[in-house]
């Protein structure tokens, strides 16, 4: 399938990028899919499948998917630590871009701006992993060469009927875990003396502000539509679909970059948080983010 053909709607092409398993020719996909757009061409909101797919999302055989407690330890101080580190970051930006091709297809009768904004995100997450990618084997390693875990993945399946649930507790609660670990991260690496891993990685948070920003947004706009409080809401989606709860420190900074309210990051410093207590793993740096 040609992926810059304008018979392909733009929604579907998502749902397509979305199942292929190949990451080369998802990224291709979802830079394709994007250039359209690009181009000026919408997506139009009330597209719909027949028949939702089973076996999202596609993706290789290859990392082996496990509990997040049995993922290795990722010290960048030896050669196979710091590349089991930038292999867990490429992991979490290959499921970013399944993440955000998933919020195109599967969430009919948004505006317009709402499908620009996340096959924008896709396209930037699918740069980011072909720059870990490139990254990773230049350290003698490819993606799938270490475990893995899923739990961006677990909350999008577990936020797939309700796009209010996808917004805040995806982008704006999980892949905002990436603002708060990069630049802990980016410290390190610099004193492992990895300089391009820390290059790679300013790029990632310019974008992932942009990206916690886009679900913000989304939220909000929601949120306003169904006639909700934003930040009482967010505590009864964390309880209901077992949010982990997030520990500092947190990147303030960013996250008012990223459009958190001063409430929303006063609440978030003492504790306000309804969901489950985090489980091994899960919230720490770099699992969650993206």
């Amino acid at each position: 399938m040609d992926f810059t053909d304008p018979s392909l709607p733009l929604r579907a092409g998502a749902l397509m990028a979305l199942q292929e398993a190949d990451p080369h020719r998802k990224c291709a996909q979802a830079a394709a899919l994007h250039g359209r757009l690009l181009g000026g061409e919408p997506a139009d909101p009330d597209w719909q499948v027949s028949k939702a797919p089973t076996g999202l999302p596609g993706r290789p055989a290859l990392p082996r998917l496990v509990h997040p407690a049995q993922v290795p330890q990722r010290s960048p101080f030896t050669p196979a630590g710091r590349a089991a580190l930038i292999h867990a970051i490429c992991h979490i930006e290959f499921n970013a871009i399944n993440l955000a091709l998933d919020a195109v297809w599967r969430f009919g009768g948004m505006p317009p701006d709402f499908y620009a904004d996340w096959l924008r995100v896709a396209a930037e997450e699918a740069t980011h992993f072909q720059l870990l990618q490139q990254h990773l084997s230049q350290l003698g390693h490819a993606y799938g060469d270490f475990d893995a875990h899923d739990g961006l993945w677990m909350m999008a399946e577990r936020t797939q009927a309700d796009a209010l649930a996808r917004m805040a507790l995806v982008p704006r609660t999980l892949e905002a875990r990436g603002l708060d670990a990069t630049p802990p991260i980016q410290a390190r690496l610099r004193e492992a003396g990895d300089t391009a891993a820390v290059a790679i990685l300013d790029v990632i948070l310019r974008d992932e502000i942009g990206h916690v920003a886009v679900g913000n947004r989304w939220y909000r706009w929601l949120c306003d539509r169904q006639g909700l409080e934003p930040v009482a809401h967010y505590r009864e989606l964390a309880r209901q679909h077992r949010a982990p709860r997030l520990h500092g420190p947190f990147n303030l900074p960013a996250r008012r970059q990223a459009g958190f309210t001063a409430e929303e990051l006063e609440a978030l410093q003492h504790g306000d948080r309804q969901g489950t207590s985090t489980p091994a793993g899960q919230t720490q740096a770099p699992q969650s983010g993206a």
